[in-house]
């Protein structure tokens, strides 16, 4: 009887998957690298929301490597996997895992940062260029007048070229800021910008007003190098995904502001879209296209949120993603 039972319910799911066309998706998800605070949520949030759906995820971090996030999204290929989701550590070198999957007949997904040049399926993220215009916004209003440093992402990332031209929208509004300092720090890197900073207050002897700091992790090697110069706190300073340190740099005074990207909503975009695609399904929420240089990519793009000390528990505190105790430390 109970073997009976299994032929009968096995017999079941084969109906069910054909008349349906559901099956077990395998998604492969591939990270530039795992080392920042902000990817670690955004992977929990992505598989939690793809396991709900039944999907199972295989989680791959390439540690700042383009060549290994290659070989190990060729290796995710290899396996099967049913769509593959990408956080781009090289945004031009990263197409030939794009034509790898296509040759495969595997849908591709850029997440948060545009996959450069290539036929790809689908870009989710935050408008970048609106992340950039933000922040300069916010601090050109505070310092319409005065010296200005730059300190850009990594030069491999395209959305680090996109918060620069947001910079630039803005700061040709206000000719009197003027920039007289500007670097890029590969791979995104606190340490680089340290450097940087701590170069551009010895050439302009710690003449400097605002920093436009492309991240939260490069905000935090400039306040670094302005508190070696007792300067932390009188120079703005901005940075963007509400990082835990910088949020609490923010209500401590020493960074001007922070942009919130509601991860949430994004992971839980990008999930979604990922178990359309490999359900041979278009993405529903699809509302923009982005040219990569090749093609105009079907995108869903959402809306960034300045974050300040005036609406920090409004905003970040509410939403949940931390806790007022973690920030204010009561």
């Amino acid at each position: 009887m109970e073997k009976f039972l299994k032929v009968v319910f096995s017999l079941f799911l084969l109906f069910f998957v054909s008349v349906t066309g559901f099956s077990k998706v395998k998604i492969g998800l591939s990270f530039a690298t795992l080392a920042e605070e902000r990817w670690k949520v955004d992977r929990d949030l992505f598989v939690a929301e793809a396991e709900k759906a039944g999907a199972e995820v295989i989680v791959v971090s390439a540690n700042g490597d383009e060549n290994l996030q290659n070989s190990q999204c060729e290796n995710l290929i290899t396996k099967g996997v049913n769509v593959l989701v990408v956080i781009a550590q090289n945004g031009e070198t990263a197409s030939s895992i794009v034509k790898s999957a296509q040759k495969a007949k595997i849908p591709v997904i850029a997440y948060d940062r545009m996959i450069k040049n290539c036929d790809l399926d689908l870009y989710v993220s935050f408008d970048s260029v609106k992340v950039g215009e933000l922040m300069a916004e916010y601090v050109c209003k505070l310092k319409p007048k005065g010296n200005y440093f730059i300190i850009n992402g990594s030069p491999t990332d395209n959305n680090a070229f996109l918060v620069r031209q947001g910079f630039e929208n803005v700061l040709k509004k206000y000719p009197d800021a003027k920039v007289v300092f500007e670097q890029w720090c590969d791979g995104w890197s606190p340490e680089k910008a340290l450097k940087h900073v701590e170069n551009g207050l010895t050439q302009h002897k710690n003449k400097v007003d605002v920093i436009l700091c492309a991240n939260d992790g490069t905000a935090g090697g400039a306040v670094q190098a302005l508190a070696e110069q007792k300067l932390a706190g009188k120079v703005l300073v901005t940075g963007q995904d509400a990082e835990l340190a910088a949020c609490k740099r923010v209500v401590a005074g020493t960074q001007a502001v922070t942009i919130y990207k509601p991860i949430k909503k994004l992971a839980t975009a990008a999930a979604k879209a990922a178990l359309e695609l490999a359900n041979k399904k278009p993405a529903s929420e699809v509302n923009t296209k982005v040219n990569n240089g090749k093609i105009d990519v079907p995108s869903i793009m959402l809306v960034p949120i300045q974050v300040t000390k005036a609406n920090m528990k409004s905003v970040i505190v509410a939403d949940g993603f931390h806790s007022e105790k973690d920030i204010y430390g009561k």
